[in-house]
């Protein structure tokens, strides 16, 4: 609260219109319409597991989220921006989790789909973008600090376990596949 305090009289108006740009990417709207257009690319590329990981890892982050805030039932902070509010529970921050996800699993099928010169940048891109949206929540006055490294570090937990799975089933898939002699799997 100090900090939201502190910073209300320092960061012009301007700037904040420019984080509400920003925040938008994080909207829930944007990431639905984001979840629904990727997958079906996906579908049309014939990447039915990377679909099916893709969804499930946007569907899970969007029942978790919401069950957490439900947890704790934190208030949201009490100097909102005049021009922007926004309603129900703060902690953790919904946008920050699900642009962790949403961007950290477009550099993963970056990594998964394109060529290597484009992995370096892809995840520089995640993180940034991320972590621009999350601090926007925080210049917005709608989200406590702490809100939004819960929302980082619960969307990055959401993350790993995501990715994982969608390795692990790529794992199992190529064992599965692997041609065996005598008991002995052969290598490729």
């Amino acid at each position: 609260e100090a900090f939201i305090v502190a910073m209300i009289d320092h960061v012009p108006e301007l700037a904040l219109r420019a984080f509400y740009l920003i925040t938008v990417v994080g909207n829930r709207e944007t990431l639905i319409t984001l979840g629904v257009v990727v997958t079906a690319a996906l579908l049309v590329l014939r990447r039915r597991g990377l679909a099916l990981g893709w969804a499930l890892a946007m569907l899970g982050n969007g029942a978790l989220n919401p069950t957490l805030k439900h947890v704790f039932e934190r208030a949201r902070p009490i100097h909102p921006t005049h021009w922007l509010t926004e309603d129900g529970f703060s902690f953790p921050s919904g946008h920050s989790s699900g642009a962790v996800i949403a961007m950290g699993m477009l550099a993963y099928l970056a990594v998964r789909l394109l060529p290597r010169r484009w992995h370096v940048p892809a995840w520089i891109a995640a993180a940034g973008l991320a972590f621009s949206i999350g601090a926007s929540r925080v210049f917005l006055r709608v989200h406590f600090p702490s809100d939004v490294l819960a929302g980082f570090a619960s969307g990055t937990a959401w993350l790993t376990i995501s990715i994982a799975s969608i390795e692990l089933a790529r794992w199992a898939k190529r064992r599965r596949r692997a041609p065996q002699v005598s008991g002995v799997e052969l290598t490729r």
